[in-house]
């Protein structure tokens, strides 16, 4: 059986993308995935700073980089934060990125947000994976960008549009069916 891990990029209380985690798990789940969610909140690390390195770097980044490594698909919850990827994701990702081996280059990784704007989170999605290939990440190309959040997401995480909808089957379907090859 596959297995995924999903996590959001906000561990504010009642974030809407929690939410998305849980509902792409739920969908993840139904097509036959197991599927470990996880809070970042459990992962604490200190803001990236080379001179840490390598006497003080975070227990945390080699917990959370071993869950990486041990399941065949990530899913990540991102919100955006001024346009761009919130200082959560970029702390985590740069922690990440400096674990040997590299914990990018097992899973097949999608990527969502939820926004109460319009775009609903593209940019930070955008520069989310154009990061995450830098470091050897293969990301699905289907993108869940949706917002307005109130009229996108109910208030217990349900897609509450047809097109929505639509495009986290795709991304279940790319997730699943997408391989490394091997490598």
């Amino acid at each position: 059986m596959p297995t995924a891990l999903t996590l959001s990029g906000s561990i504010r209380t009642g974030s809407v993308n929690q939410k998305l985690q849980k509902a792409m798990g739920e969908r993840l789940s139904a097509a036959g995935v197991d599927v470990n969610a996880i809070t970042l909140k459990d992962f604490d690390m200190p803001i990236f700073n080379q001179d840490l390195e390598p006497d003080n770097v975070p227990e945390a980044a080699g917990r959370l980089a071993d869950l990486f490594r041990t399941h065949d698909i990530v899913f990540i919850a991102c919100p955006e934060y001024n346009g761009g990827v919130p200082p959560l994701v970029v702390n985590t990702v740069a922690w990440l990125s400096r674990q040997r081996p590299s914990p990018f280059r097992h899973a097949v990784f999608g990527i969502g947000g939820v926004s109460s704007g319009k775009y609903g989170t593209i940019w930070a999605q955008s520069h989310l994976r154009d990061s995450l290939s830098k470091i050897g990440a293969l990301v699905v190309p289907t993108l869940l960008g949706i917002g307005p959040d109130e009229t996108a997401i109910g208030p217990e995480g349900e897609i509450l549009e047809a097109p929505i909808e639509t495009k986290m089957k795709q991304m279940v379907r790319e997730l699943t069916h997408f391989s490394r090859g091997g490598i």
